[in-house]
């Protein structure tokens, strides 16, 4: 990390300490192999619902062209921290670049905010698959479907883009220690060499929107599938229409779950370890356990699963 001074010899940082998980080289070494474990697993689970998909003519639908770049997004959402995070268990000085922290910290916003919309976007789906059987066809075609998608993509990306290069147009001073195993805002917000309330204030007004506006969104659509559902005369029938957006529920409560533990109340009010428990845990585990639940809880993807893997 290249330290230059000013003329009032303050100390301007050009790269960041990451602490990680501090622990003892073996623990270190510990940490590498279970997360490179999850990492793996993480690649080849999600890896395998985009081959399934692409693979099998019969989830050539809306619900699973979706899925398919959902699980392309979680592979580069986790790929977005976690493969710093193994190369910095294994080294001693754990430093990262002023340019490396930016990107990573671009790069992780804009994955999780597409997250969010694309989550939204699947519950719109599930909303007229089940609201509307029988126009779905004709409303869901595969011309809405792939604008839906690039809008995800591109407001994704877009989002934060302004923001993050105001951020990194600002000079850093101190430590430049980082408490996280990646580059958060407020660790980083908290190294300028003067406060920037105004840019404080449009970064915390504009992180929860991407949040926040699909959530209240997504819980919208399922309000109306519930009444839907619950409109059904046969117990049978409910149980079919609430299968298909089981799997989709269970994946919205795990992130949502873990975000809104992060970022729904002060950052200050977390300290250090739990904000990393709960980061990881929506950045690298739930990646993770997608796959598992949508191959779990729908019969159609554990068939074509089942073949593929069998080629």
């Amino acid at each position: 990390m290249k330290i230059s001074n000013t003329f009032n010899n303050s100390s301007i940082i050009t790269g960041f300490i990451l602490l990680g998980f501090p622990c003892p080289r073996e623990g270190q070494i510990l940490l590498f192999v279970l997360f490179s474990a999850v990492y793996l697993l993480t690649l080849i689970g999600n890896g395998s619902i985009i081959c399934a998909v692409c693979w099998d003519q019969s989830l050539h639908t809306p619900m699973y062209i979706l899925l398919a770049n959902f699980s392309f997004l979680e592979i580069w959402y986790v790929t977005s921290t976690v493969p710093n995070m193994l190369a910095n268990f294994l080294s001693d000085k754990q430093l990262i670049s002023f340019s490396g922290c930016f990107l990573q910290f671009y790069f992780f916003f804009s994955l999780g905010s597409t997250e969010c919309f694309f989550l939204a976007v699947m519950a719109f789906d599930r909303y007229l698959a089940i609201c509307w059987p029988l126009h779905y066809p004709t409303l869901m075609t595969g011309r809405l479907c792939a604008n839906l998608i690039t809008s995800c993509w591109v407001l994704g990306f877009l989002w934060f883009l302004i923001p993050i290069f105001i951020i990194s147009q600002m000079s850093f001073c101190g430590s430049g220690i980082i408490d996280h195993f990646l580059c958060d805002p407020g660790p980083l917000l908290a190294l300028t060499c003067e406060k920037a309330p105004v840019m404080e204030l449009v970064f915390s007004t504009l992180s929860p929107v991407p949040l926040i506006v699909p959530f209240l969104f997504i819980m919208g659509s399922y309000v109306l599938v519930l009444r839907a559902v619950l409109k059904v005369p046969s117990a049978a029938g409910r149980k079919k229409a609430f299968s298909t957006c089981g799997s989709h529920l269970a994946v919205v409560s795990l992130f949502y779950g873990s975000v809104l533990v992060m970022y729904g109340s002060p950052t200050s009010e977390h300290e250090a370890g739990m904000q990393k428990i709960v980061t990881l845990f929506y950045s690298a585990v739930t990646p993770l356990l997608n796959p598992v639940i949508y191959s779990l809880r729908n019969k159609d993807m554990k068939k074509a699963l089942q073949k593929f893997l069998r080629l």
